[in-house]
């Protein structure tokens, strides 16, 4: 207690379930607990056969981590097909090179012992799964479900002020404050997609506006420099390279191994490629400007904080214009010179 402002930021953590009639079936995990128990070394026993219940990013997870642990097949069981299927393509094409079956459009029905009964199905004019009536029979000795997770919000209920979604999720304004002044939140917690990107991005977000609303103000956003086109780039500073493939691990080494399977960048590379970044409307300080004037007439402020254009000896040649890469300099009417010094200086 005692704190004048808090961000919330708990995740979601509980699996989802789902009632499956079952008879004398082998296990059932939840895929956030048995990633997290093979994390730790110390993973469940899961039999020859392994069904994983999903299509996300964490279904894909368990079904190349069953792999990883022994299992002789690793199968997806997943409702919908390949284009509406959440997790990202380059997860589901490792998995499939590794091993792994997808098995689109299949539902799971009933188990009994180690026999699957899906019924195939189709998607409508809105893409929507329906059952079609057919049915086929699958064997695995363990079932594995990733079929989401929810987020556990009680502790809030008892806030006033503060919101819920029909799935917990708590409702934030703009500012990602919640109903409650002071109580911020993000993350899985909130109404968003759920990645880890979003959620840092969140973080900052809040972390901005608490700190003005404890200052008694508003956060406002800086104007940005508008984005461009390759168009606008003026490509006289571009070095010329062939695209960098980065190494990956073969599918058939991958097997018994957790090592990383896309490599890093050496070191000189990757400083290579972040010098060619044009920055694309933004000024990188890349000293063209400075450079070029013949009059003198920019002034170099020093790292992180660009440039200043003296007016009184700048001629209006263009030549800094010409020069720059990223089209971060725009030629103004020059009777309005405080438009051109904002332009320059954003």
């Amino acid at each position: 207690g005692g704190f004048d402002a808090v961000f919330v930021a708990v995740g979601a953590h509980i699996s989802k379930h789902v009632d499956i009639p079952h008879r004398d079936a082998g296990t059932f995990l939840d895929a956030v607990s048995f990633l997290s128990s093979a994390n730790r070394g110390e993973p469940p026993r899961l039999g020859r056969r392994v069904a994983i219940y999903g299509g996300g990013n964490t279904a894909m997870d368990a079904a190349r981590t069953a792999k990883r642990l022994g299992a002789e097949e690793a199968m997806i069981i997943y409702r919908r097909d390949r284009k509406s299927m959440p997790a990202h393509d380059f997860e589901a094409d490792e998995a499939l090179e590794e091993g792994v079956k997808i098995n689109w459009l299949r539902t799971i029905k009933e188990i009994d012992r180690s026999t699957f009964k899906v019924e195939v199905m189709e998607l409508d004019a809105d893409g929507r799964p329906q059952p079609t009536g057919k049915f086929e029979s699958l064997e695995a000795d363990t079932l594995i479900l990733a079929v989401g997770q929810d987020t556990d919000t009680a502790f809030l209920e008892a806030v006033p002020g503060i919101a819920f979604k029909p799935d917990h999720t708590v409702v934030v304004d703009e500012n990602m404050m919640t109903g409650h002044a002071g109580i911020f939140a993000g993350g899985d917690m909130v109404p968003s997609e759920r990645s880890v990107t979003v959620a840092v991005g969140h973080g900052k977000h809040a972390a901005r506006h608490l700190d003005a609303w404890l200052k008694g103000s508003t956060y406002r956003r800086a104007p940005r420099h508008p984005l461009i086109g390759h168009e606008k780039l003026h490509l006289w500073y571009r070095t010329s390279a062939p695209q960098v493939e980065q190494a990956r691990l073969p599918a058939k080494e991958r097997a018994g191994t957790f090592d990383e399977i896309l490599h890093n960048l050496s070191e000189d590379a990757a400083l290579f490629e972040a010098r060619r970044c044009l920055s694309c409307g933004n000024c990188f300080e890349c000293d063209g400007c400075f450079g070029a004037c013949p009059e003198d007439a920019i002034i170099k402020l020093g790292p992180g904080k660009r440039y200043q254009f003296n007016f009184d000896l700048c001629t209006g040649c263009a030549v800094c214009y010409e020069q720059c890469p990223c089209d971060a300099i725009e030629m103004t009417d020059e009777t309005d010179e405080t438009d051109v010094a904002q332009a320059a200086n954003p």
